[in-house]
């Protein structure tokens, strides 16, 4: 899986940092695997005939005579990785996974003499970090937009050709993991987890529970967030926002650190909060909570191919609220059950979050906010049917997305059900709502895009969904 870290100026500061220690002393044997020329000597290994300094001034010797503007930042870093479960590459065969990164990329194209100059640094045996400085030996610049999309097509290739574990593609659906400089500052602050978790997680729970606009700004304001809004400039209507943890600040503390929805992940930009929103709907309480969602997973199971995208996000909303009220006791499992399955609320290319089940899944998600506290944790049977109710509902989610391949999101929501039955277990109760010496049952399902809807029996007592006009098109997130 190639990772492309940040473009600087200091390229012997990189070298010096592969080939050094590590910061927690995690590098070993580090060397060069391959090079834009072959003979290069390894300073590691020939330390006689190459030092760091030399291989640093080597590399940044075509920008250094270019005679038109030199780039800011020259340094280009690329770190490529494969799976903890893959065997051990071999330097040749990294070598081999090196030379086909710099070509796609545009760094150094096959059969190119005046490619950019660069090296690949393995210290580790199961990644290479590749070095290169961004001037052709020409004098021009080379051409590396849209560069990590072709080095992940790249590394498609190489898992099927070698048999290594499948990645999932770049479908704009994967978690955005806090960068190491923001767990870093957390840990200096002596917090639990960075700022952007936190913020995920809620505007997460706000988007879940929100009936329109003003009420989504409202209740980030009310969990103690900074939000900043963006209006349009000629209708003056609000068109994005921005949220700030209390205390999180740069520049010396003379400003908040600001996130926008798109920053924070894929779906929480404001066009696509508002793909979510629903009428409040009628209180109900733990127990017609897991009814809504028993009925909702009938409903997903049979969903045909785009169908079912409303209802996982739907599901991804109520995993998040089910978060904030379990009992202290399952929390944590929820909790981490609602964040693996966050990448299976997304689903690939769709964008309509039309579905049939979506209606109950936003009921139940309703039910659970307006719940009694002793409703929320009186008893032990009321929160196992609970929890019974929503793995039933993730794995007709897993069952849909297997059906319409989507392995990243398969493998989320299967993860994810298996927290939610630890969670099952924790509980102290012997009731259950299946009958003794019975199994869970396997849900099917077969995509269907031209199959007409199947009828349904009658579903009573579930509120139904009022009429809020066309949801928005396709667009760009803000």
């Amino acid at each position: 899986m190639p990772k492309k870290g940040e473009q600087g100026a200091d390229t012997a500061g990189l070298l010096a940092y592969l080939f050094g220690p590590g910061d927690r002393d995690e590098h070993t044997d580090p060397h060069i695997v391959a090079a834009w020329d072959p003979d290069l000597p390894c300073p590691a290994r020939t330390p006689d005939r190459m030092t760091l300094s030399a291989l640093g001034l080597l590399l940044d010797a075509p920008v250094d005579a270019l005679r038109g503007p030199k780039p800011a930042e020259h340094v280009w870093h690329v770190s490529v990785r494969n799976a903890p479960t893959d065997r051990t590459l071999t330097d040749a065969e990294w070598a081999t996974v090196a030379a086909e990164m710099v070509a796609v990329a545009g760094i150094a194209p096959h059969g190119d003499e005046h490619g950019c100059r660069w090296v690949a640094v393995r210290h580790a045996p199961d990644h290479i970090h590749i070095v290169a400085t961004l001037a052709r030996r020409d004098g021009r610049h080379p051409r590396i937009r849209g560069d990590i999309l072709r080095m992940h097509t790249a590394a498609r290739g190489f898992e099927t050709a070698w048999g290594l574990e499948p990645m999932s593609p770049l479908d704009e659906t994967a978690r955005r993991a806090p960068a190491t400089g923001e767990k870093e500052k957390a840990a200096r602050r002596g917090l639990t987890e960075p700022a952007r978790a936190t913020l995920q997680r809620t505007v997460r729970q706000a988007a879940a529970l929100a009936t329109d606009t003003t009420d989504f700004l409202n209740r980030l304001r009310d969990t103690g967030l900074r939000v900043r809004e963006h209006h349009n400039a000629t209708t003056g209507a609000v068109d994005g926002y921005a949220v700030a943890l209390p205390g999180d600040r740069a520049d010396h503390g003379s400003r908040p650190v600001w996130f926008s929805g798109r920053t924070l992940a894929y779906d929480l930009s404001l066009p696509r909060i508002r793909e979510r929103y629903e009428p409040a709907l009628t209180p109900a309480d733990i127990t017609r909570a897991h009814t809504r969602i028993r009925e909702a997973a009938a409903l997903l199971a049979r969903a045909g191919r785009t169908q079912g995208a409303g209802d996982v996000a739907a599901l991804g909303d109520l995993l998040t609220v089910a978060a904030a009220v379990s009992p202290a006791a399952v929390r944590d499992k929820v909790r981490a059950a609602a964040t693996r399955f966050e990448q299976a609320s997304r689903a690939p290319g769709a964008r309509t979050l039309d579905g049939t089940a979506r209606t109950r899944f936003k009921a139940a998600t309703r039910a659970l906010e307006h719940a009694p506290r002793t409703a929320r944790g009186g008893g032990a049977p009321a929160v196992l049917n609970l929890l019974l109710a929503l793995v039933e509902a993730i794995e007709a989610a897993t069952a849909w997305h297997r059906a319409q391949h989507h392995r990243a999101q398969t493998t989320a929501a299967a993860q994810a059900a298996a927290l939610l039955r630890e969670a099952a277990d924790l509980t102290t109760t012997p009731a259950r709502t299946t009958k003794p010496g019975t199994t869970s049952r396997t849900v099917r399902v077969t995509p269907a895009p031209e199959r007409g809807p199947v009828p349904l029996p009658p579903v009573t007592d579930v509120p139904p969904r009022s009429p809020t006009g066309p949801h928005p098109g396709p667009g760009r997130s803000r």
